[in-house]
């Protein structure tokens, strides 16, 4: 009766104790701002960084994720979106195997499932695979719950069939707020963002490799944070000749694992 009692009491504490810490997050999440951030900036010209918006940098800032690196450093961060596969993926690793470049992959549920191949590949190579939740649907306009499903039944299911803990994650479209932002902090991971990018995830706008590359070159800045997709075309064709002319200009590659704030 005594060994009753006390399991009893250290249910009913156990309960106490998750309710409590569930009503402390719950009030700290509501506290935030929900508004709507859009990822943007502003070039900068000879190379120079460009201007980050202020408001959504500042949450950036707030739980240490990542946007752009050190101005004094010449180290650039080669990422990717891969929302699904177009076909080009495998080129594109073939081009950084040929140049000892890593980069990092930020892909969805549909991605993992339809291309499972490719994306072993990327962890075997040394590559980083980032998170970029299940659907792709814009954070601040579903529940916390809902955050927490989009983003660990992806991180589950990777580390279920590769053994493979994902720890950074980029929002899907670059979209999110304070209270988003506070919930992927508090699962474990790094937010990436971005400091320069072009209009190639139009499939319909490809057969432009001059002038992807000249977006890419032209725009290369200390602690660039490059994002590219891996859906397009033009970006399989240059993307050799683009780190080629990267390292040329005296820029180093190195993955989002060792940035430098």
């Amino acid at each position: 009766m005594k060994d009753k009692i006390v399991r009893s009491c250290f249910v009913i504490g156990l309960l106490t104790v998750c309710i409590f810490q569930f009503c402390l997050y719950s009030q700290a999440t509501s506290e935030l701002s929900n508004e709507l951030l859009a990822w943007g900036f502003r070039r900068g010209e000879n190379h120079s960084q460009p201007t980050l918006d202020s408001k959504p940098e500042k949450i950036v800032k707030e739980f240490n994720d990542i946007s752009m690196g050190n101005e004094t450093s010449n180290k650039i961060y080669l990422t990717f979106d891969c929302g699904y596969e177009n076909g080009y993926t495998e080129a594109i690793l073939d081009a950084l195997k040929e140049n000892d470049v890593k980069a990092s992959f930020f892909i969805t549920a549909h991605y993992l499932n339809t291309a499972s191949s490719i994306v072993k590949r990327m962890i075997e190579e040394g590559h980083i695979v980032g998170n970029h939740t299940v659907n792709h649907k814009c954070l601040p306009n579903i529940s916390d719950d809902e955050i927490k499903t989009e983003i660990m039944n992806l991180h589950n299911a990777i580390y279920e069939k590769f053994n493979y803990e994902m720890t950074f994650f980029r929002p899907p479209k670059g979209e999110f707020s304070q209270r988003t932002a506070k919930i992927v902090h508090d699962l474990g991971y790094t937010s990436v963002m971005w400091s320069s990018a072009y209009d190639d995830w139009d499939v319909e706008k490809q057969n432009r490799e001059e002038y992807g590359k000249k977006k890419i070159i032209e725009n290369i800045h200390n602690g660039c944070v490059l994002l590219l997709h891996a859906t397009s075309k033009d970006n399989s064709i240059i993307l050799s000749d683009v780190i080629k002319e990267i390292k040329n200009m005296g820029y180093e590659f190195k993955n989002i694992n060792e940035f430098e704030y």
